[in-house]
């Protein structure tokens, strides 16, 4: 999977658990879509495992290949492989852009990385999945500053993580540190996840 471009809402509904992290998306209908969504089923362990994963995954709106190898790379680094893991997905460059407010979904944040508009420490940088450093400063060209769709998600932002840090005149950005497993996505349980990833 290269590019999911089904229904989100769906999606959420399907896993019981807002990946836009709104919650709009299972508010009126907290159940699977389709005819026997609202019967509910014990799952089992590898269901329970593969469920919180698909969570993450489509939060952060990765492919599979991506996925499994930023695990790869969490595994390789000191402490908790589980936070390690979402710290780096939390880190990616597109997630971060969605956090400032530049964007109000992930998808439109992706999409303003994509196509060029984002500058990072004053160079372009187009690769959705860069991992933004600590210190790192990160803003919009001029011409997409004007953008109605950034000037309507900015005005839309109440409030930021204390990971990051924004200068409303300047529209420009940084990452302050790496964020504490506790400031972001406090319903997903990570050890399901890296007990998917290890199951024999």
């Amino acid at each position: 999977m290269s590019k999911f471009t089904g229904s989100s809402w769906k999606v959420s509904r399907r896993l019981g658990y807002s990946i836009s992290e709104t919650g709009k998306e299972i508010i009126r209908r907290n159940y699977a879509p389709g005819q026997h969504g609202a019967k509910k089923s014990k799952l089992k362990e590898y269901a329970m495992q593969l469920q919180e994963k698909q969570k993450v995954r489509f939060t952060y709106g990765v492919s599979e290949k991506q996925f499994a190898k930023t695990f790869e790379n969490a595994a390789k680094l000191d402490g908790k492989t589980g936070e390690n893991f979402l710290k780096l997905l939390e880190c990616r460059l597109d997630n971060l852009v969605y956090r400032l407010g530049f964007a109000s979904t992930r998808p439109q944040a992706r999409q303003l990385v994509n196509h060029g508009h984002v500058i990072v420490d004053g160079k372009k940088v187009d690769i959705p999945s860069y991992r933004v450093k600590p210190g790192q400063t990160i803003t919009l060209k001029d011409s997409a500053k004007e953008f109605k769709i950034v000037k309507a998600a900015l005005e839309a932002k109440v409030s930021r993580a204390e990971y990051l840090s924004f200068d409303q005149d300047k529209l420009t950005g940084s990452l302050v540190r790496v964020p504490e497993r506790n400031e972001f996505l406090p319903e997903i349980n990570e050890q399901q996840i890296v007990e998917f990833y290890n199951r024999a």
